[in-house]
């Protein structure tokens, strides 16, 4: 029984490590502003995948629900204020492109 668990285990920490990957892949080669937050989104979820596994796999209690739970709640923020910080630049510059946008180091 141990090892159809760890094996599910192994499968579920490839799938957060594939999801992570392609959440670094999508933050570098974006230059949309929103096509990074996606990014970014990605990379909390395999986060949160990771958690949920350990905790079902290892702990055997709910901490990585409670830490899912926190996770999704700074994502929504995070969501939130990057949404909004992106609607302000589109509305002063016309559109999202990030690499454009460097008179914010000033």
């Amino acid at each position: 029984m141990d090892l159809v668990f760890g094996k599910m285990l192994d499968n579920l920490i490839i799938i957060g490590a594939i999801l992570f990957c392609l959440g670094i892949y999508t933050v570098i080669t974006r230059r949309n502003a929103v096509g990074i937050l996606m990014g970014v989104e990605l990379m909390l979820n395999s986060a949160n995948l990771n958690f949920v596994a350990f905790s079902k796999f290892r702990w055997g209690m709910p901490d990585g629900q409670v830490f899912v739970i926190f996770v999704i709640i700074l994502a929504a923020a995070e969501a939130a204020v990057a949404l909004a910080i992106i609607l302000s630049i589109f509305h002063n510059f016309g559109d999202i492109d990030v690499d454009t946008k460097d008179l914010l180091k000033e």
